[in-house]
């Protein structure tokens, strides 16, 4: 199981396997302007994430989520319990 504080790793590294870029990955990276991520592809990758950090990302807080640090961040609080319903 991974820590939460690995979690950006873990996405980067994620990201970079199934949406290669020719730069380097950053958590500043904005998900779908600078990696060209279309809706679709979003939410594949959400549920690529769900599965490997076993948990449920609720879908009310995804609004908030535009950088790859801002869907870190949303996975560490999930983790931690601390995620608004």
């Amino acid at each position: 199981m991974n820590r939460p504080d690995n979690a950006l790793q873990e996405i980067v590294s994620l990201l970079g396997e199934r949406f290669p870029q020719k730069a380097p990955i950053t958590a500043d990276m904005h998900i779908s302007r600078d990696l060209g991520l279309d809706s679709l592809a979003a939410m594949d990758l959400l549920m690529s994430l769900e599965d490997r950090f076993d948990v449920s990302i609720p879908l009310n807080s995804l609004p908030e989520v535009e950088t790859i640090g801002d869907l870190a961040a949303l996975i560490d609080n999930t983790r931690a319990g601390a995620t608004r319903r």
